[in-house]
Parts: structure tokens; C-alpha cells; sequence
């Protein structure tokens, strides 16, 4: 099949908006700028910079992104009143191509949050498509829950919404529910139904309870869809949504049976993978596909002997597809400046002479410790760098610990708390427990510990650990990372990480900046 305009499949990425719904992956307002900055320059047809009536933190990123924006179409998402509607339209004008993205459950469960019968929802969805329409000429609609959604029922609120002025009809499978053949046949008949579906875009947006996400959203595609909602590797509300990095690639290696192009630069999914995976607070998982840590390992001695006489013998893509470097250069403390910066730029990091000043010293610090750096442990210290922020209220000073298997379990430790340093020393089950009490003992607070978790970043006695630590206060949810060759140390510097993040929620919400006055529950498409 010759590959037409017709063939071009639309990149939506909810990264910053669904993806963002998963408990504990809440982005600053910096973080949020700069993935999007990063989303548009690797391709993204249509980025969801969020809900803008949620809060006036989501309304300012919405905003800010909308001008920031070079090539991608700004959208933001509202409800299906006009309050919401315009809140969103007065964020996104700005941008050089907006959208606006309204919706409204349709499927009998949704239909009786609102208690509206078949009639009166119609009505609603008449009336708010026509008037984001009234404001914007790209106007993208949604009826939530849809593969739920009787099919009468569905085609008739479809048709409605087309008549009123939506450009792109989007179909979501809000609960990752349906399958690939059924995800195919809802939008093959939708086509051949809905007068006037000829006319707009339809669009796949799948959640991966069952584990399908990706394959119904390439088989809505092969029966007609031209627009996918995904997110970076799949972030999103319980199993996640379909992840981005996966139909991209699935459509470039087997483009012999999915003759369809999107204009995303592949070799930049590898970074922004490990980027969104930072400020998320949510590690990729080693075997995930495309940009998982073992997606390119091989250890069998049959594979590995196949991958030495011919690659294409267990890889069905090339690393450097996606951005992943042949060679793991090892780096050490004899290595220079500009071997930093060579290494660092190989791995998608573009620093200014002051930055590198400030990250050199890490490196040497780290290479005066490690025999070897690899790259990992650089990813792991650019993490860190990113997460050090120098106007972090609470920061780790000292720490020294006493375990053993007759010694008792303490934590000696200095914390600068608003400047002022304290010092406390405080027993518990493990030097980890112990570590965690002294916090608690010069920063009380109420916070429960919802996730630790520790992995190595590399191999052998001096690794690097990087942990993750997630803590809830009062429905506020923050996750803090930290990585150093000490796993005690680093586990105190991400406790503390999540503990300031809680801090600026706290702070947040008393100021009513970035509360989420609007449950994201309802904006669950």
C-alpha cells in the first residue's frame, strides 16, 4: 500500500493532563514547562497540557505552555458546561493552533452521575460543543466511557456533536475494557454510521487495565482512526494509558502491515522516557517494552551468540532508533570536562558552563567513590541534580548509621531545616526505619509512607541505588528520587525529597494555587 496523507496517524499526548492522574505523579509547574518544551520538539502532533478549571496552578501551566509553543497543537480539556469550556479557552487562545477538548460519560453508569436521561444529555452536548466551537475552529469531543456506550445511543451523540461544530470525535475506552477486534469494529462502523464521519478525525484513546491498550489503539487505527492518545511510557491512572513510545514503534518496524507514518522523532523517546520517569516519581519498569533497561539486553549464551554474528538475529530495531547509544562509554576520575559534556550531550543532556561546572563536581565526587561511572550512574546523577533544589525547605546535611546484628539500629542525623541545622539521633527496625524516625524527630509531621523502593542503577558492591519514596498528607500524594552509593543516604535525601514536595502542596493549597478544586475523577476520559 502506497503510504498517502491518509496514512498519517496524529500523535496526542496526554502526558501532562491523563498522565498525570496517577496518585503521586504530580509535576511542578518548571517539570510541566519542560516536558513539553521537550513533547513538541520530538513531534507531537497534539499535546493535553491539562485541565485548566482543576486549579490555578493547572490554569497558569495550560497557559504558559499555550505560549510557549512552536509547532504542536496546545489543547486543554473541559467538562461539558460552559464555565469549564471557557476557563479552558481563555488558557490555550494564546497558542499558535488551539483545542479544545470537552466531554461528558455517556454510558448508562455516567449517564446517572449527572441524573440526565438520553434527551437532556443531547441537549447538553449540543449546546457545549456549539459553543467551544463559537470559540475555537478546533474542537475535539469526547463521550466518555464510550465502548460502554448503548450503539444507538452512541451514534446519535456522535452525529450531534459533529453537526455542532467538533473537528476530531474521540472514542475512549475510558476503562480499558473492550478488546482489538471489538476496538476495530466500534470505529469501522462508527465511519460507515455517523453522518458527516467522513468528514473529521477519529480518534483512539485506551486505557491498560487488561494489558491491550496498545493493541486496540493499533487496530482502531487500522479500521480508520487517524489520532491516538498515549502517553510516555504509559503513565496514566491505574494500569495506565497507551503508551506512546509503543505505537510509534510498532507502527515504524511493522510498517509492512501498518503502512502508517506520524511525525515523531524516535530517537528522542529514549530521553524523554527517562525524564518523564524523573519527575514523575514512577521508574520504568526493567522489561518494558521499547525503553525498558533490558529492552536491548540479551544474557542467554544462544541469544547473545546470535546478536554477535547478526544483530537482526534477536533485535528487531536498532537501539539508536530510539535514542539509546551503542556504546556504554565508562567514564572515571581521571575523565575531563569536555568528556562529561560529550558523554552527556550522547545522552540528550544539553548544559550551559555553569550547569556542567556544578555537575562536574558531582561526577568527581561520584568517581572518586565508583572505580567506574557508567552511563546510568550519569542518568542517576542528572537526576539528582534536577531534584537538588537549592530552595528546598528541609535538606540533608550529615548522616551516620549503626547496624548490625548486636549493635542497635540508629541514625545519626543533621537536617537543614529553613536554614537552621538540628541534629538528632533516633533508634528503629533497620537503619532505613532509624534514618526515617530522625527525620520525623526534627520535622514532625503526619505524612503516611505509601512506596519505598530501592534498585541499582548499575552492577557490583559500589553501585549507585536510586530510590523512590511516595508519602500521602491530608490526599496530597509526592513522590521523592535520590541515588547516591550509599543506599541509607540516598533513602534519607528522597524521604526528605517527597517531604518538601508535600510542602509545596501544603503551601499550595493554604494559598489555593494548585489544589485540584476540581476532582480529577471527573475529567477521567
Amino acid at each position: 500500500m502506497t503510504q498517502t496523507a491518509e496514512n498519517r496517524v496524529l500523535i496526542f499526548d496526554t502526558t501532562l493532563r491523563d498522565g498525570e492522574q496517577s496518585p503521586g505523579a504530580t509535576m511542578s509547574h518548571a517539570e510541566k514547562m519542560e516536558i513539553a518544551e521537550m513533547l513538541d520538539d520530538m513531534g507531537v502532533d497534539i499535546i493535553e497540557a491539562g485541565f485548566p478549571i482543576a486549579s490555578e496552578g493547572d490554569f497558569k501551566a495550560v497557559s504558559e505552555i499555550a505560549d510557549r509553543s512552536k509547532n504542536a497543537v496546545i489543547c486543554g480539556l473541559a467538562r461539558a458546561n460552559f464555565k469549564d469550556i471557557d476557563r479552558c479557552w481563555e488558557a490555550v487562545r494564546n497558542a499558535e493552533r488551539p483545542r479544545i477538548h470537552t466531554f461528558i460519560g455517556t454510558s448508562p453508569l455516567h449517564r446517572a452521575i449527572p441524573n440526565l436521561n438520553q434527551d437532556e444529555m443531547a441537549d447538553r452536548i449540543h449546546d457545549t460543543v456549539t459553543h467551544a466551537r463559537n470559540l475555537c475552529d478546533n474542537v475535539q469531543w469526547s463521550p466518555m466511557d464510550a465502548t460502554r456506550t448503548e450503539w444507538d445511543y452512541l451514534c446519535r451523540v456522535i452525529e450531534i456533536a459533529i453537526k455542532a461544530g467538533a473537528t476530531t470525535i474521540n472514542i475512549p475506552d475510558t476503562v480499558g475494557y473492550t478488546a482489538p477486534r471489538e476496538s476495530a469494529d466500534l470505529i469501522r462502523r462508527l465511519i460507515e454510521t455517523v453522518p458527516g464521519a467522513d468528514e473529521i478525525v477519529f480518534a483512539t484513546h485506551c486505557h491498560n487495565d487488561l494489558g491491550m491498550a496498545t493493541a486496540n489503539s493499533l487496530a482502531a487505527v487500522e479500521a480508520g482512526a487517524r489520532q491516538i492518545e498515549c502517553t510516555i511510557n504509559g503513565l496514566g491512572e491505574r494500569a495506565g494509558n497507551t503508551a506512546l513510545e509503543e505505537v510509534v514503534m510498532a507502527m515504524k518496524v511493522r510498517n509492512d502491515i501498518m503502512p502508517f507514518t506520524t511525525g515523531i522523532d524516535s530517537r528522542k523517546i529514549m530521553n524523554i522516557s527517562r525524564r518523564v520517569a524523573t519527575v514523575s516519581g514512577f521508574p520504568v519498569q526493567y522489561n518494558k517494552a521499547i525503553v525498558g533497561k533490558n529492552a536491548f539486553a540479551h544474557e542467554s549464551g544462544i541469544h547473545q551468540d546470535g546478536m554477535l554474528k547478526n544483530a537482526e538475529t534477536f533485535e528487531i530495531m536498532r537501539p539508536e532508533d530510539v535514542g539509546l547509544s551503542e556504546t556504554n562509554l565508562v567514564l572515571g576520575k581521571h575523565s575531563g570536562r569536555a568528556a562529561l559534556r560529550a558523554k552527556l550531550n550522547e545522552l540528550g543532556f544539553e548544559l550551559g558552563d555553569n550547569q556542567l561546572k556544578d555537575v562536574f563536581v558531582r561526577f568527581k565526587a561520584l568517581a572518586d567513590r565508583k572505580k567506574e561511572v557508567y552511563e546510568d550512574d550519569l542518568l542517576a546523577l542528572m537526576r539528582e541534580s534536577s531534584l537538588d533544589a537549592a530552595n528546598d525547605r528541609i535538606q540533608v546535611k550529615f548522616l551516620r548509621v549503626i547496624c548490625g546484628t548486636e549493635a542497635p539500629q540508629s541514625a545519626d542525623l543533621i537536617l537543614s531545616i529553613d536554614g537552621n541545622e538540628k541534629r538528632v539521633t533516633a533508634q528503629g527496625d533497620g537503619p532505613v526505619d532509624a534514618t526515617f524516625n530522625a527525620v520525623t524527630a526534627l520535622f514532625p509531621h503526619e505524612a503516611k509512607l505509601q512506596l519505598y523502593q530501592v534498585h541499582a542503577v548499575t552492577e557490583g558492591t559500589d553501585a549507585q541505588a536510586t530510590v523512590s519514596v511516595r508519602m500521602e498528607e491530608n490526599g496530597n500524594i509526592a513522590t521523592g528520587q535520590a541515588a547516591d552509593t550509599d543506599t541509607v543516604v540516598a533513602s534519607a535525601k528522597a524521604y526528605v525529597a517527597a517531604l518538601n514536595r508535600l510542602l509545596v502542596r501544603r503551601q499550595n493549597s493554604g494559598a489555593g494555587e494548585d489544589t485540584k478544586a476540581v476532582s480529577y475523577k471527573d475529567a477521567t476520559v
